[in-house]
């Protein structure tokens, strides 16, 4: 089997009954990477959402939670909690606070990943990413596969703006994040999701038994 070359490292780790093929699926907020997974889910992988992992990372009474706390004091809660709010309104605000809260928490979240991959019974296991650069651990044997989905920045806004997003919020978090043609240059596999679903979802399920097939 091979390892997708990139940034997601392999390293030695304990021998398990872990994944035998792991799909690291990316895109930008809007894309629809939320709704391809859905369908890997469909087809038996399990799915892990990295968003979800990073909220639990950040969880009441974490190790990640007190560095964040000892780090921005003023995003602590009354009752001595993490404001998330107000975290968010440090960090987003200045590129060099989010780049500290990131180097505290994606090596968390690639930790926590890591460890769910090596132990889990599934042999199919799809990563949802809203980033590029998160360094997980996967045994050797294992298949890595990277893919993006992709779609006009015009439609990605329309979508999140559709499901509740201020079209402000919404704009500086796609500047955040990278482009289109980053995506495609990171990715094994680009879906292309800016026509009718159908289409797509045709295409993702087809996508499915290829990786399952070749990897």
């Amino acid at each position: 089997m091979s390892q997708a070359q990139g940034t997601v490292a392999t390293m030695e780790i304990p021998e398990s009954d872990g994944a035998e093929l792991v799909v690291v699926l990316g895109g930008g907020i809007g894309s629809g990477k939320t709704t391809v997974a859905a369908l890997f889910a469909e087809s038996g992988f399990e799915v892990i959402v990295a968003d979800e992992v990073g909220r639990g990372i950040l969880a009441t009474g974490s190790a990640a939670t007190e560095e964040v706390l000892r780090t921005w004091p003023k995003a602590t809660a009354p009752d001595g909690s993490l404001d998330r709010a107000a975290l968010a309104e440090i960090v987003f605000a200045d590129p060099a606070e989010l780049a500290r809260l990131e180097s505290i928490t994606h090596p968390a979240i690639a930790s926590a990943i890591s460890e769910t991959i090596a132990q889990t019974a599934s042999r199919e296991i799809l990563v949802e990413v809203p980033l590029q650069h998160l360094d997980l651990a996967i045994g050797e044997g294992t298949t890595v596969c990277r893919m993006a989905v992709v779609a006009p920045a015009a439609v990605r806004l329309a979508r999140a703006v559709a499901r509740g997003g201020a079209p402000d919020d919404v704009r500086r978090r796609m500047e955040r994040q990278p482009d289109d043609p980053s995506w495609r240059a990171w990715a094994d596999h680009v879906i292309e999701n800016d026509g009718a679903w159908t289409v797509t979802e045709a295409n993702v399920r087809a996508l499915v038994e290829e990786v399952r097939t070749d990897g």
